[in-house]
């Protein structure tokens, strides 16, 4: 035991109680009944008279009264805006909205094809056949040309293969970005065409 150096201190000072401080906050987004600081509140929501302003200890014996919580929803307005509610039926709504939410914002995948400006017929078409998966798949698919060295003589030819590419998918597919050239690059873009009804 004796050669363990102790632990060198550490630079924020919160001794003890570290490990509590920063979970509550997790814990309890808003501000419930005795937490709320302000001295008069703007009381929202069922069974109370529209656009109610009370002092703060009215407003603790209402909630108490409905044997149910107060909870601070807008914490900057003037006064701040509370609802009596139960608090952790309100954490369960607000969680399932977060939720809708986030399933409703549906992420944009994009796929990328890879050409050489001189692509033979058995590799384009094998990469026809994946690009047509990912665009039924929903995919976003980003097809390019990449110019090695002195190939960039052949960007005409890029450009022409990426026009045939985009009419060989017209079925799933329309063109989002038309061919553009970006360094050693030439880009497409295309997005699968929205299903029918």
């Amino acid at each position: 035991m004796a050669g363990l150096k102790p632990f060198p201190p550490r630079p924020q000072g919160h001794g003890n109680n570290q490990n509590r401080g920063p979970r509550k906050v997790k814990e309890n987004p808003n501000r419930i009944n005795n937490e709320i600081t302000a001295p008069t509140v703007r009381i929202v929501g069922d069974n109370v008279e529209p656009n109610l302003v009370v002092p703060i200890a009215r407003a603790l014996a209402m909630a108490d009264e409905m044997d149910l919580d107060l909870v601070e929803i807008s914490p900057t307005a003037t006064p701040p805006v509370c609802r009596i509610v139960d608090y952790q039926k309100f954490l369960y709504q607000q969680r399932k909205k977060q939720k809708e939410i986030k399933a409703k914002q549906t992420k944009v995948v994009i796929k990328e094809i890879r050409f050489g400006p001189q692509t033979d017929d058995h590799d384009y078409n094998f990469k026809l056949r994946h690009a047509e998966n990912f665009l039924k798949e929903g995919a976003k698919v980003k097809a390019y040309v990449f110019f090695r060295g002195r190939s960039i003589v052949f960007k005409e030819q890029g450009e022409i293969l990426l026009l045939r590419f985009a009419t060989d998918l017209e079925a799933v597919a329309k063109v989002e970005m038309m061919p553009t050239l970006e360094g050693k690059k030439m880009n497409m873009i295309l997005a699968p065409k929205p299903k029918k009804g």
